[in-house]
């Protein structure tokens, strides 16, 4: 009789876990384009850059170059289906300065300390962060069909840092 109480608290528990991971702190307004059927993010600031996945190009207001690499790792939860976990996508973006050698960030799509995902980095001054990243998984096909059809979108503010990078 013991058993059957630890299993259903351990289950209960889970499933409490499953849905305050579904709350967000984003403060972002996804808005879509009827016309494109794009999915378009914007903030207060209203600054999303977005890049299409090995896509290059040099900002002039932050006199930097950003590469969108790719999707390293896409564990996020396709739709439609109940996961454990909400999951994680990793974007590999590489940024070099007009005075600086290239660098290569991971931003995740959320911040877990824990196992070392980042949404920001710090490069050059600036705070980098990833505020989207589509399509999104589907149950059928999976994150393995998205390869080279990701779109990012990434914010770039002016940190307090010192000017050189790490």
């Amino acid at each position: 009789m013991l058993y059957k109480s630890i299993i259903f608290s351990l289950g209960l528990l889970s499933l409490v876990n499953c849905n305050a991971q579904k709350e967000t702190k984003n403060t972002a307004k996804t808005n879509i384009d009827p016309t494109t059927k794009e999915v378009k993010v914007s903030n207060q600031d209203g600054k999303i850059m977005y890049f299409s996945e090995g896509e290059n190009r040099f900002l002039k207001e932050y006199q930097m170059n950003v590469t969108f690499k790719g999707i390293s790792e896409d564990s996020r939860c396709p739709k439609d289906v109940n996961c454990i976990w909400a999951g994680v996508a990793v974007a590999q973006v590489e940024v070099m300065g007009t005075a600086t050698r290239p660098v290569t960030l991971n931003l995740a799509s959320t911040d877990n300390k824990s196992r070392n995902y980042h949404q920001s980095a710090e490069f050059n001054g600036y705070t980098i962060s990833l505020t989207d990243v589509q399509p999104y998984p589907e149950a059928e096909a999976g994150a393995k069909a998205l390869n080279g059809k990701y779109k990012i979108g990434i914010t770039i503010k002016k940190g307090g840092g010192e000017s050189t990078t790490k």
